[in-house]
């Protein structure tokens, strides 16, 4: 049975403000879900299993000396992380969390423990999440997978799609991985993915990330010829900004939501960004790669609030994620730097949006 949480009346007002709904907000009961990404940022487990040997950096022998001390100091950094995601309006933490960075299924299956044993440490009911993963042709080895509250997603279907590269047939990159499920009642595709890094340069590598973007456009466009009228969201580490080529161009993720299609997509990111607020830092400069785009079908504009639709989004840059000191301050903690343990979280700050729906 799914549990939902009610939004007392100041919520409630606050959100009506914020959404600028000039109807009467009193009396009405809203159903809030999170819906989250976060770059797990390396996280492998301490085996070398990598049949290249490149996980051989983080392996006890390693340049790291990544041991199970280390290892177990990441997981519970992370659990820590993901268990102050819960707001006012979602006590029960987000319905899901697309990952990306991860080595395997049984880094997941770590991570999901050490965060019920945090909740209940702290006196919390356990999420108990359930885990989606798939073992990608990445070199490197590391994957893109999904953890979801089965309790506020029922999980429907998962496919995983690989990124081909016209003219390069050898290229490998994570799979894209759509996880399809029943939210608030209404019908949810999540597109989770790691789009392919600058490496090389930015403008010279931009035709990968493009590529990655019209992979997405088609899954999404493949899932509208079945149900036209669901909603679908892309998230993931997109190694690009809202308002480069991938995005703004191929997607036509629109920087504002007023005119956009059941069919489009709006990325409520662009406008965060504009604020100078970003999920990782780079020579002083703010990026914000860690995206999460709606489609106009997820629009109050397109769907009515008795259905599901997009509410607001926001940075999870939480203060303890944060470097205090030195050239990196205010800088998301990272795990190293410079060959050094920084018993950190990860180079990126976590992202959410929530999606609502009257009942």
């Amino acid at each position: 049975m799914k549990r939902f949480f009610l939004l007392p009346l100041l919520a409630l007002l606050a959100f009506a403000a914020s959404a600028q709904n000039k109807g009467n907000a009193q009396g009405a009961q809203y159903q809030v879900f999170g819906v989250a990404f976060y770059n797990l940022e390396n996280l492998f487990d301490t085996i070398p299993n990598n049949p290249l040997g490149r996980d051989a950096e983080f392996t006890p022998t390693g340049k790291n000396q990544w041991d199970g001390k280390k290892y177990r100091s990441k997981i519970n950094n992370l659990a820590r992380a993901i268990c102050n995601f819960p707001t006012s309006t979602t006590p029960s933490g987000p319905a899901f969390i697309g990952v990306s960075e991860i080595e395997n299924r049984s880094v997941l299956e770590d991570l999901v423990r050490a965060i019920d044993d945090r909740l209940k440490a702290e006196g919390k009911k356990p999420w108990n999440l359930q885990i989606v993963h798939h073992d990608s042709p990445d070199r490197r080895g590391v994957d893109v997978g999904a953890l979801y509250n089965p309790r506020q997603f029922r999980l429907v279907n998962v496919s995983n799609t690989l990124l081909t590269i016209e003219g390069n047939p050898d290229f490998r990159s994570r799979d894209q991985m759509c996880v399809t499920g029943i939210m608030g009642g209404d019908t949810v595709s999540v597109i989770v993915n790691h789009w392919p890094s600058r490496l090389g340069g930015q403008q010279q590598s931009s035709y990968l990330r493009e590529a990655a973007a019209a992979t997405s456009k088609h899954i999404a466009d493949s899932l509208w010829s079945l149900r036209p009228g669901q909603g679908v969201i892309i998230m993931g580490d997109m190694n690009d900004d809202p308002g480069d080529p991938s995005c703004a161009k191929v997607l036509g993720a629109a920087k504002k939501p007023d005119g956009v299609k059941p069919h489009g997509f709006y990325n409520p990111f662009w406008s965060i960004l504009d604020k100078g607020i970003g999920t990782l830092a780079y020579k002083s400069q703010w990026n914000l790669f860690d995206q999460i785009i709606v489609s106009g079908s997820l629009l109050e504009s397109n769907t009515g609030k008795k259905r599901l639709h997009y509410w607001k989004a926001q940075v999870n840059n939480f203060d303890f994620l944060r470097d205090t000191e030195g050239q990196r301050q205010n800088y998301p903690r990272r795990t190293f730097s410079g060959g050094v343990f920084l018993n950190g979280y990860s180079d990126h700050f976590p992202t959410e949006i929530f999606l609502i729906r009257q009942r």
